[in-house]
Parts: C-alpha cells; structure tokens; sequence
C-alpha cells in the first residue's frame, strides 16, 4: 500500500471533530472540572468559522456556566500557549460583546476565561502544568497587570488516569492515539492507521465515530502524525545546527530571538506548506523581516 500524500496546511483533527459535538464537549468539560452536568442546552460553541486567527489555530472555545472555555489539542511542546490564547480570546469576547456600547457607564459583563491545552505528544511532560502569559514578560513583576494562564494536561494513555477515566471519549481517543504510534513502528504510516482503526472498531474503541468516518479519520490520521513526526524532526535539527539561537542565520538580536520569534516563524512556516522558503528566512535578514510582519511575529 502507498503511503497516502500529506497537504500540510491545518486542517480538521480528530480531536476537534470528537469535541465539536455538545455531548462530548461537556463530558469533557466535566472531567476537566469535577462537574456532573447533562443538560447541553445551555452550552454555546464560539469557535472562530474558520479555525484560524492570525495564523493561531483552536480547537475549540465555548461557553458554559458563565464560563468561556478555550480547549486545544496539542501534540508538540509550545510555551507560547498564553500568547496564542490571548490573541485568540479577544477576537471571541469581540464577537460576545459585538452590540454592547463601550462607553455606556455600565459594566460590560463578561464570561469568565478558562484555558485548557490537551498534549498527547511524545516527548515527556508532567501530567498538569500551567503556562503564565507573565513567565515571557522582559521585566518580571511581582503583580503583573496582564496575566494569562493555561492549564496543561498530558493525556497520553497511561497518564492522567483520573481525568481518563472521568471522560469516556477522551480515554478512547488516548488509546486510539497509543495504538497509531504502536503499529507506526511496524508498518508504513497509512496502514499503521488502517490498522489501528479496525482494531479500535473490533474492540468498541471510538467504534462508532471510526465507523460513521472512517476514510476521513484515515485521512486526518495520517495527517497528524505525518506533522507531529515533521515538526518534531525540525526542531530537534534546529536545535542541533544551532538555527534556535540564530547561529546558522547570522541574527544577533540575542537569545530570545532565536529561541522564540525564529524558531515560531520556521514552525508556522512548516504548517503553511512553505518549506522551500525557509533557507532564504534563514539566509535573508529582509525577506525574514517581511515575513514577521506576515504572520504578526
């Protein structure tokens, strides 16, 4: 079998078609939160139309109990998670608050933000951390005006059990996940995937979703992986050559340029299909600057 060809723009994931459904989304939203609730009624899906602000993608954001909920999978590390979610979370209060008059002396009310990541990847990570919007600030304060703060949760199969278990789907899409990346070991990619979904069936894991989706699961599948292989790849190669402090690109605008601003530039440059580019960015300090301002860097 041939392994299938990989369009690297984003596209839907499984994660984002499992949660866009109310059901599973306040199932989810139960176990992040120790709640019991069943009513979906009153729970309103703000998820941007076209998934992507900015060049900064969600999964989905919602509102509940008075709550505005931003959920992402992630499968690759990303401190700059409060950045995203701040950039993303103003755009969704815009559209809450549209018909509201800013200058009424009124107080404007708002849902309470909550930020949640869901990692699944590779490389090692606690089981919950959080990420402060503060720890990227020059001059660290005491009390920052500005704070933002994303709690992380590892959900390979095998950790965070608790939350696992409180959450059926979520569990199912764990082991799902787990038995791609088994069979990835043994066999070309598409067929690891074919693979793991006729097991999954066999064996009541996702069975309907898989069997209701099945070639676009497939689809998607080997999409996801085929990235976080990619992207995991390119930065173990950029930290080897040096390209994460600029070495290789000649920059002397210090370290945080080359752990951050670059290494985010090449990342989102990956996603977008433009990888015969990123020699000149490394190579051409002007196009590079042109291509900041593109993606708002």
């Amino acid at each position: 079998m041939t392994e299938a060809k990989v369009n690297r723009k984003y596209k839907d994931t499984i994660f984002r078609m499992l949660f866009k459904e109310k059901e599973n989304l306040l199932s989810l939203y139960n176990a992040v939160n120790g709640t019991s609730y069943v009513d979906t009624d009153g729970l309103e899906i703000t998820t941007l139309q076209d998934a992507v602000y900015m060049n900064y993608k969600n999964d989905v954001s919602f509102v509940f109990d008075f709550e505005l909920n931003l959920y992402e999978h992630q499968s690759t590390v990303n401190p700059n998670m409060p950045l995203r979610d701040l950039i993303y979370v103003t755009t969704v209060l815009q559209g809450i608050i549209r018909d509201e008059d800013f200058y009424s002396s009124k107080l404007i009310k708002l849902p309470t933000p909550r930020f949640v990541v869901f990692y699944n990847g590779t490389e090692p990570q606690p089981h919950k951390q959080i990420l402060r919007l503060s720890d990227a600030y020059e001059k660290q304060l005491d009390l920052p005006e500005l704070e933002l703060c994303v709690t992380v949760y590892n959900i390979n199969y095998e950790e965070n059990k608790e939350l696992l278990e409180a959450c059926k789907v979520l569990k199912e899409y764990a082991q799902y996940v787990a038995m791609v990346r088994k069979f990835a070991m043994e066999k070309p990619l598409a067929e690891a995937v074919e693979q793991a979904v006729d097991t999954c069936i066999k064996n009541g894991i996702l069975e309907d979703f898989l069997r209701k989706n099945r070639a676009e699961a497939i689809e998607m599948s080997i999409f996801e992986y085929d990235e976080e292989k990619h992207l995991t790849s390119e930065r173990e190669i950029w930290k080897q050559e040096g390209i994460l402090e600029g070495r290789k690109a000649g920059i002397h605008e210090g370290r945080q340029e080359g752990e951050s601003r670059l290494a985010k530039l090449l990342e989102l440059m990956l996603q977008g299909n433009k990888k015969d580019n990123v020699e000149k960015a490394l190579a051409d300090a002007e196009y590079r600057e042109k291509l900041y301002k593109e993606y708002h860097l």
